[in-house]
């Protein structure tokens, strides 16, 4: 089946097609240098970039693929967690397309798409684990099948890319600022007493990283001259070696502070899990961040656990991941119809498809799947 997909959950607009589950191309546009004066993401300019993106994003993704809405099985959209105010604007895209060319809706949801998105291309054995690491949200997820998802941590109040973002803003450097910290701290040995292992006292699979955004930025009120004079250009290169070996340090040693969190909390799901995990997953934005890819890499050799990680460009939120969600929901007959809401961060999107029809061909039956 070929599917569209349309995210906009927080300051991406993009637009996807995936034919059974294969990229086919996608069309997006970053509101990154809009949103970097500020520090962070706006939400009533991020719904109006939205807006005045959507309509030349899906023109230029039918006359590049040579597609139409009427070759489309169905249109899937991301309807949340995220900004209420873009969502909305995606979401009434999704269903003025369905209207109009008749085609089923499916509404996605945005967490599920990115772990979806280290599946893409890969033939993943069930159950895995699954990481969800980015700048809103940072979970362990088990994954009994590709459609069944139970959370087993969260966390309580900021997120690890929240924590980077943060982290980034107390040495003055641009938004998004996690970029820089990874980048920085690439090949330096860090400090590790430096800064906490945040929330590590407990037994459960829950993550809190205010206390470590809070020591960074005592560390750095402490050591003022660690600060960057002045803001680098947002989307500008970085060369690492151009810049103080002590601000590379701390940046290092942030990056272990968050890797090794994540490292200690995926070792004890492992450790706990009623039946052994055959896979290792992870997605998100912070997934792209290199020293905790190579702290994953070095977790699934030790484990001797498969691991699948999307390319750098699938992490960052796109549309690709929603429409290759949207395939395996519409092979398994599960769509929604056009009174489907939005979900805004901090709510459970629930599951409430309909089941009837499979859509497209070597469909799953959709009695298997949980309702």
């Amino acid at each position: 089946m070929l599917c569209l997909g349309i995210e906009t959950s927080c300051d991406e607009t993009a637009v996807a097609l995936c034919d059974d589950g294969r990229p086919v191309l996608e069309k997006l546009a970053s509101q990154a240098g809009l949103h970097a004066v500020y520090g962070g993401v706006v939400p009533e300019l991020a719904s109006r970039e939205h807006l005045r993106r959507m309509g030349p994003l899906l023109q230029a993704l039918w006359a590049e693929s040579g597609r139409t809405m009427a070759d489309v099985d169905a249109v899937a959209v991301a309807r949340g967690p995220g900004l209420l105010g873009s969502l909305l604007v995606g979401l009434a895209a999704a269903k003025g397309l369905c209207l109009g060319a008749g085609k089923p809706l499916i509404g996605v949801d945005h967490l599920h798409a990115h772990l979806m998105a280290a599946t893409l291309g890969h033939a993943v054995a069930y159950p895995a684990l699954g990481l969800l690491v980015s700048g809103g949200h940072t979970q362990i997820v088990s994954l009994a099948s590709p459609l069944e998802m139970t959370v087993l941590g969260r966390t309580i109040d900021d997120a690890a890319g929240e924590a980077f973002d943060k982290a980034a803003k107390s040495l003055n450097l641009p938004y998004p600022g996690g970029v820089y910290i990874d980048v920085l701290g690439r090949g330096i040995a860090p400090d590790r007493s430096l800064f906490p292992r945040p929330y590590l006292d407990n037994e459960h699979l829950d993550f809190s990283f205010s206390g470590l955004k809070t020591a960074v930025a005592t560390y750095v009120a402490a050591n003022p001259g660690l600060r960057v004079a002045a803001m680098p250009e947002s989307g500008g290169p970085i060369d690492p070696e151009s810049w103080p070996m002590d601000l590379r340090v701390v940046c290092a040693s942030i990056n272990f502070a968050i890797a090794d969190t994540l490292r200690v909390k995926l070792e004890r799901a492992l450790t706990t899990a009623s039946r052994r995990p055959a896979s290792l997953l992870a997605a998100g934005g912070v997934a792209a961040n290199g020293p905790i890819r190579a702290m994953l890499a070095e977790l699934a050799v030790r484990r001797r656990l498969p691991l699948f990680l999307p390319e750098p460009a699938l992490c960052a939120d796109n549309a690709t991941m929603v429409a290759a969600t949207g395939c395996l929901l519409g092979r398994a007959g599960l769509t929604h119809d056009l009174t489907l809401a939005p979900i805004p961060r901090g709510r459970k999107v629930p599951w409430d498809y309909q089941a009837g029809a499979p859509l497209g061909r070597g469909s799953v039956d959709s009695r298997s799947l949980p309702q």
